[in-house]
């Protein structure tokens, strides 16, 4: 008895701290989200108004998003690109990770760690060959040119691997014997049974594209190209001295990022839970 009640004390002792933690980590964003619905002389009053006395939203949100510096033709340009470079890096790693899983062929594995070995490199250490490459191709500047920087992830095709690895091989065996080919096995049987692991992997494509600073800075030089990150950046430059405008504006960029893990939170729940299971 004593026991059962020390085991209860522990856990509502842990999700007491947790709790507490989850709010230190949530301050930033509370005050970040609060700044960006007051007047700018309010901004900085101490100690901490975290309820606006004037709210200033309508103000500060028309501005950003059709103001001189409109946010809404970047949020075009973003959405265009991460989703296409999600869907199309979600397929080139399903299938890579299958080919590497569930078909044999001379030097594979060798082939694989090849793969890998690739993802040793430092991404920073190939911009200017890349640079130069995409110069001489016409894909510079280019959104083309960015969905395929991000569309081929060599940490994809290994986390996704080792989902499709977790799948008997007696399924595949009896869609052989059926007369299945590759495609009908990866699509039919494969697929739909590591599903959850590639909207997870889905998710977090989709996130790092969406915060990728680094190469639409060196890819993209239009203004009419640029991306949320780089809309943020010339828009901090442009209102530097008015911190409820970049608040606003930084809200706005965070936004989709949060609708998009709480609409695919189930799925990334269920892509753990499914890494959790063996054989």
């Amino acid at each position: 008895m004593n026991s059962v009640i020390a085991e209860r004390t522990r856990k509502i002792v842990l999700t007491i701290i947790m709790f507490a933690i989850s709010i230190l980590f949530l301050l930033p964003f509370l005050w970040m989200l609060s700044t960006s619905f007051k007047i700018e002389a309010e901004v900085f009053t101490y100690p901490i108004e975290w309820l606006p006395k004037t709210w200033n939203v309508v103000e500060n949100y028309h501005e950003v998003w059709v103001g001189k510096f409109p946010f809404y033709k970047y949020y075009w340009n973003t959405i265009k690109v991460s989703v296409l470079t999600t869907l199309i890096s979600c397929a080139v790693s399903a299938l890579a990770a299958y080919g590497f899983s569930k078909i044999q062929f001379k030097a594979s594995s060798y082939l694989f760690i090849i793969v890998l070995t690739t993802y040793m490199i430092p991404q920073q250490a190939i911009l200017v060959p890349q640079f130069i490459l995409y110069r001489e191709i016409q894909l510079f500047d280019s959104h083309l040119g960015l969905i395929l920087l991000g569309s081929f992830s060599v940490l994809g095709t290994f986390m996704l691997r080792q989902f499709f690895m977790g799948i008997h091989q007696e399924f595949i065996e009896s869609g052989k014997i059926d007369g299945a080919s590759h495609w009908t096995i990866f699509w039919r049987i494969a697929f739909p049974l590591v599903r959850p692991a590639v909207a997870t992997y889905a998710i977090l494509r989709f996130i790092w594209t969406w915060n990728d600073y680094q190469n639409p800075l060196i890819f993209l030089r239009t203004d009419a190209l640029y991306t949320i990150q780089l809309a943020i950046q010339k828009f901090t430059t442009i209102n530097g001295e008015f911190y409820s405008l970049i608040m606003a504006g930084t809200v706005s960029g965070i936004l989709p990022l949060l609708i998009v893990f709480i609409i695919g939170q189930k799925s990334v729940i269920e892509g753990i839970a499914l890494g959790g299971v063996k054989g």
